[in-house]
């Protein structure tokens, strides 16, 4: 039977290996761009993609059923904050899913609505898609920290620069998402202006679901001590 420590240790093990692979799949995004820009082998990425993110279903698909299938002998009392958030957590992992899912929906999206490539906002859309691969390189830390600070009860996880970067990407995301739309619209020499709006939006949603995983983790850390999700002045609400 294993010990509340193997239960910790494969939860921190799992999760972190199912991040390494959708940092894997959003790493790809900026490529397929640059790709298609260039009429290279981007429909090679897009498949690429796809492969990465099926992965990314079997592995959270392992980890949901690691928490679920765990019985209070294999949790035991260290991990009683894995107990107590169990609910919320595996919830959270269903949210984490969404940034693989929609990374190939971009991608697929991309190749079947052929934006042109040349034009201004699709250079927005490429440094949303920078953005967002600098956001996923951020949130693996942060969740990693965050996993670990429900399976210890003997240290505490600072996670609140973590979080703090990741809002000001997303910040970001939103300043590049407008521009593109107010200029696919005002440029008259742009065709099919509604194309590089969907396309933005999209972009968009992906790099709100990043920042909404944040968010997550700081309501469950606001119940938790042992993990510091917000600074100071965050927490005070100023």
């Amino acid at each position: 039977m294993p010990t509340e420590a193997d239960f910790g240790e494969r939860l921190e093990t799992q999760t972190a290996a199912y991040l390494d692979r959708i940092d894997d799949c959003v790493v790809l995004l900026p490529r397929v761009l640059d790709e298609y820009a260039d009429e290279g082998a981007y429909r090679d990425t897009v498949d690429e993609i796809a492969a990465v993110e099926s992965e990314c279903d079997d592995l959270v698909r392992d980890v949901r059923a690691l928490i679920t299938d765990a019985g209070p002998d294999d949790i035991g009392l260290l991990n009683t904050r894995i107990n107590f958030n169990e609910s919320a957590l595996l919830d959270f992992y269903n949210e984490l899913d969404v940034v693989a899912n929609h990374t190939e929906r971009i991608a697929q999206e991309v190749a079947m609505m052929r934006p042109d490539a040349s034009v201004e906002p699709f250079a927005d859309m490429r440094e949303m898609a920078d953005r967002i691969a600098e956001m996923v390189a951020v949130l693996g830390d942060v969740v990693e920290g965050f996993v670990r600070g429900l399976t210890r009860a003997d240290g505490t996880e600072t996670l609140a620069d973590g979080i703090e970067a990741i809002r000001g990407l997303e910040s970001e995301c939103d300043d590049l998402r407008n521009d593109a739309i107010e200029t696919a619209f005002a440029d008259e020499t742009i065709d099919q202006p509604l194309v590089y709006r969907g396309l933005a939006i999209l972009l968009d949603e992906l790099a709100n679901a990043v920042e909404d995983l944040t968010d997550r983790i700081v309501v469950i850390a606001s119940k938790e001590p042992g993990i510091v999700a917000e600074s100071a002045s965050d927490a005070d609400g100023n």
